[in-house]
């Protein structure tokens, strides 16, 4: 089973709201997950983005691959150089 840390959509039309989930690579965007590490609101000025350093750090060591849009957002929070 690979495992991805990826963006689930939340939110009403034209104002999206993303949380930042582990799940496997097969299921739908919008389905189901093994966890729910953070979230990220692009519309706050300035965006808005908290992610549990932790379990973040513990699904990468596992083997976990992020998408590349939450790779920027590890990258932002300091999580991943």
């Amino acid at each position: 089973m690979a495992v991805k840390i990826r963006l689930k959509r939340l939110g009403a039309k034209k104002s999206p709201f993303y949380r930042v989930v582990v799940a496997d690579e097969r299921s739908p965007r919008d389905g189901k997950f093994i966890e729910e590490i953070g979230y990220y609101n692009p519309l706050t000025d300035p965006v808005d983005i908290k992610i549990n350093k932790e379990k973040a750090e513990k699904w990468l060591a596992n083997g976990a691959q992020p998408t590349e849009t939450v790779r920027t957002l590890l990258k932002k929070s300091e999580i991943i150089k």
